[in-house]
This record gives structure tokens, sequence and C-alpha cells, in this order.
């Protein structure tokens, strides 16, 4: 039975990390991936090269599945993103998340034993536009024709926020937690 606009959800395992989170050096970010081990706000970072980062981040983690899905339809549900996320299981893509309820379905990409889970994520330009505020014009890595933002703007929440976690949508005939 639906709740709201969105069908009810089973929650079948939470996916907690740690998450390898790859950023484009070229737009400000580190070199090399970054751990975290939890999800996390980027603007909340004490790095200045992710926390005023602003393109795309690739997060990578891997995770087991040790009985197969027995015919039903497995999701991915994200949780929470800023602002956008495209979801690649087992090297196959799945599509592009940009609003809730951030799931998408992965039964056709998931395997029985270790699974491999990338999201890439994009959020807003203007966290950088924050952040280049605060520099000399030669050190900047954006430029527009007009800035409203100063160093002192408050940051965007960014990434990949979570929880994330597999899950089965509960039809009326399903019972949560109830083996079929």
């Amino acid at each position: 039975m639906p709740a709201g606009n969105f069908p009810l959800v089973n929650a079948l395992h939470d996916l907690r990390g740690p998450w390898q989170v790859s950023f484009d050096p070229r737009w400000g970010g580190p070199e090399g991936p970054v751990t975290f081990a939890n999800l996390e706000d980027w603007s909340k970072r004490p790095e200045e090269g992710i926390r005023h980062y602003s393109g795309l981040a690739t997060y990578r983690t891997a995770f087991d599945l040790p009985s197969p899905p027995d015919g039903r339809r497995l999701f991915l549900d994200l949780g929470r993103v800023r602002d956008l996320g495209e979801v690649r299981l087992n090297g196959r893509s799945l599509g592009v998340v940009w609003c809730a309820p951030w799931r998408i379905e992965i039964t056709e990409a998931i395997r029985r034993g270790s699974n491999d889970l990338e999201v890439v994520v994009a959020n807003e330009w203007v966290n950088r536009l924050i952040g280049d505020a605060g520099r000399p014009p030669e050190q900047r890595l954006t430029w527009t024709t007009w800035n409203p933002y100063t160093p002192e703007s408050p940051l965007l929440e960014s990434g990949l926020l979570g929880p994330v976690r597999l899950s089965e949508i509960v039809t009326s005939l399903d019972t949560p937690g109830t083996p079929r």
C-alpha cells in the first residue's frame, strides 16, 4: 500500500562504507582518492579542495550479497544526494537519479557474492564560486561576469549524503521481512 507519492520500502542491507571518493584535481579537488569512513557533506570537510569543490566526484565501495534476490526486484536507495548521481553497479551504468526518492532498480546488475558500486555525484557551481571569491584573481578556477558570493557566503550541502541501502518495494501482498 503506497505511502503518499511513494510505495513502501523494506530496507534489506545498509552500505556503510568506507567509501573511496575521487575528485577532479583540475577543479581544485585533491589528487588521488580520499577515504570517507562515513558519508558526509563536502562543505563540512576540513580540506579546502573538498569543501569548495564543484564538479563530479566518484564514490566507490564494494559489498557482498550472500544470497541471490530470488525473483524480487532490488533497489539501491541513495538516501540523499546533492545534487544528482549516476549509479554504476559491477561496471554497468543503471541511470541517473536527480530527485527524491533517490532510488534506482539494480535487479539486473546485482550478483551473489562481491559487488562493486560506483556513484558519480555532481553538485552545483556555488561552492567553487564562494571559494574563488577568497582567492587572488590569478588563483581562481572559475570566472563569471557577476558573482553574488563572498568568501563569507554559506556553502551549499554537497555530495552523497546517504544513508545508502539495498531495498525492495513492498506490495500490498507482501509483509516486510517475510521470506518468499
